[in-house]
């Protein structure tokens, strides 16, 4: 089963980087890699979709928004190369999850251990705002995605990660009545026994303004601990 899992992983993931589905948004992707950053102007953009990353048998699945521009989109790895990935990391490190606090590119030696990382949206959107259909369009990889890991919490980063989260598990039957609000530290027990928790997004929005602190970050993966292990 383990192999199985594995080769359907992998597959999975192929697949999600071949995707052509959103015109606007590959267009995006490559005019990105093409013009790049100054900061970054001798590097080899990755400038399309990027695929899930981690372990394929984790406990814990994150759900993020999207690539950034010049961080995802350039390094081709989930949250890698921009200080909203800085600021994961170093919890997921802190909560024993990642292999290193540091995450430079998909070479750099980084492994997630119990945790893998998707998206809403798997390519970088002009002004990180993929359209409702555009998330539509990419809702079928995060369907798939939560078919092949066997899971026990959900990690929503942000509120569109939250809905997309309550929108799926709504329709599979996992929520009825009233449904979850989104905010920092929110949860949610679901109908198949898994969770879902919520944490705001690790933005420099966020993280600038002291909206959300390291400290806050690791109580929610601290709270994650306690759910995966019950």
């Amino acid at each position: 089963m383990a192999s199985r899992r594995l080769t359907t992983w992998d597959r999975l993931n192929q697949e999600i980087v071949a995707c052509q589905q959103c015109p606007r948004l590959i267009e995006h992707c490559q005019e990105i890699a093409s013009t790049r950053r100054k900061a970054y102007i001798d590097e080899e953009y990755w400038g399309g979709p990027v695929p899930n990353f981690g372990d394929r048998n984790a406990r814990l699945l994150i759900v993020g928004l999207a690539p950034g521009a010049h961080g995802a989109n350039r390094t081709g790895r989930m949250f890698t190369g921009d200080r909203s990935g800085d600021w994961l990391f170093r919890a997921l490190f802190r909560a024993g999850f990642a292999s290193q606090a540091e995450s430079f590119g998909r070479h750099d030696g980084l492994t997630l251990s119990d945790c893998a990382i998707t998206g809403a949206c798997h390519c970088a959107p002009p002004d990180n705002k993929p359209t409702r259909a555009e998330l539509e369009t990419c809702h079928h990889w995060f369907e798939q995605t939560v078919e092949l890991v066997p899971f026990r919490v959900y990690l929503a980063l942000g509120q569109i990660a939250w809905r997309l989260v309550v929108d799926h598990c709504r329709a599979q039957g996992e929520l009825e009545g009233r449904l979850p609000k989104f905010g920092h530290g929110a949860e949610a027990e679901l109908a198949s026994g898994r969770w879902l928790v919520g944490s705001f997004h690790p933005s420099q929005q966020n993280t600038f303004t002291g909206r959300l602190t390291e400290s806050m970050l690791d109580q929610v993966f601290g709270r994650i601990r306690e759910l995966i292990d019950i």
